[in-house]
């Protein structure tokens, strides 16, 4: 059987996690790279023997042993590439978030669904097995009423980091700061976990670093439409890094991941697997989750991902995570900075991109 071919257009940094994915994905391989400097493009190829190096992107969208093209450029530069790859005929991989703008997410909806490709945000929070026992607890009406949700996001960066690279802290290009760069998969797994949101009020601040644009400090207060409050709160400034959490409460159940580890896993009405769970997934097996170093991830949750879109392409199937959920954290977002540039509450969905502030 033929192997399914991934092309990488971005050769930065978490290009290299979406090699190491593919590398352990049986029946595909990395074909090809693109990146707008050749050197990044050449470097690439090198550390990865059988990977072509196109100095061309319409070259490489050309090239027939490409199946799925995956987008791992600055945030705000998605859009180009991901069309354009679409409208080559490709599926497409879109490292997170989507895009910057709901304008942008849309034109790559557009372009996906037009040209009958399929579409992946990658959120590899959402294939964490520990996630996937507190989903499958919420959809199987443990919780009761769903009360509470809460995600907490509290890393570390350097002034160093948002000084490499010219686009890191830019609404240009990162399109926003700790919400949208660092605690977006948490943004989309409190929406996996609790339904749509119906309207957030917000702070936001940068009070940890200089010459940067965005947030490093941000609090949101969220009504869901199902009638449960929560909270997210973001940042890049609590010294030294900490392991994401996140918090689910409701009239008959609690349950607290803290990365990929359950500290708690309470039931009104307990079940036999309760303890199992609770047994499996409390042996601090998540490790740092990028807290304070952002190359300090597994590949293994985009390698679960990238799994499960193969397999949709190759049974013409909805992957577990399509692009329009990947468009709502984005809105989710946007209105958590609308609310906080105005200073009201803002409900959802969004009409329209909100405008910054001069």
């Amino acid at each position: 059987m033929a192997q399914t071919g991934f092309a990488i257009i971005g050769c930065g940094m978490i290009a290299n996690f979406h090699a190491e994915a593919v590398k352990h994905i049986r029946g595909t391989k990395i074909v090809a790279c693109f990146d707008n400097r050749p050197e990044s493009a050449d470097r690439f190829a090198a550390a990865n023997p059988g990977v072509k190096a196109y100095y061309d992107l319409d070259a490489m969208l050309a090239d027939p042993n490409v199946q799925i093209v995956t987008i791992c450029t600055p945030s705000g530069s998605h859009m180009e590439p991901a069309v354009k790859a679409a409208k080559a005929g490709k599926h497409v991989v879109v490292e997170k978030p989507m895009e910057i703008t709901l304008k942008r997410c849309d034109a790559i909806l557009d372009a996906c669904a037009k040209n009958g490709v399929l579409l992946c945000p990658i959120f590899p929070s959402r294939f964490s097995p520990a996630n996937i026992a507190l989903k499958d607890a919420i959809d199987d009406g443990r919780f009761g009423r769903l009360t509470l949700g809460d995600t907490y996001v509290k890393w570390w960066r350097t002034q160093e980091y948002y000084d490499q690279g010219g686009w890191r802290g830019t609404w240009a290009l990162d399109g926003g700061g700790a919400y949208m760069n660092q605690a977006i998969h948490n943004v989309d797994l409190l929406y996996w976990f609790m339904g749509d949101v119906a309207e957030v009020s917000a702070q936001t601040a940068t009070l940890a670093h200089e010459r940067i644009e965005v947030e490093d400090v941000g609090v949101a207060c969220l009504k869901f439409k199902n009638g449960a409050l929560g909270v997210m709160e973001a940042t890049t400034s609590a010294w030294p890094g900490h392991l994401k959490k996140t918090e689910i409460h409701g009239t008959a159940g609690s349950v607290i991941v803290e990365q990929d580890d359950i500290l708690s896993w309470q039931f009104e009405k307990p079940r036999a697997k309760d303890a199992v769970i609770l047994e499996k997934f409390a042996k601090k097996v998540g490790g740092t989750g990028g807290a304070s170093d952002p190359k300090a991830i597994s590949y293994v949750g985009h390698m679960e991902q990238l799994k499960d879109f193969v397999k949709a392409i190759q049974t013409g199937k909805s992957p577990r995570v399509t692009g329009a959920e990947g468009r709502k954290s984005v809105e989710i977002i946007l209105a958590i900075y609308q609310a906080a540039w105005t200073g009201k509450t803002v409900k959802l969905p969004l009409a329209k991109d909100p405008k910054r502030p001069a």
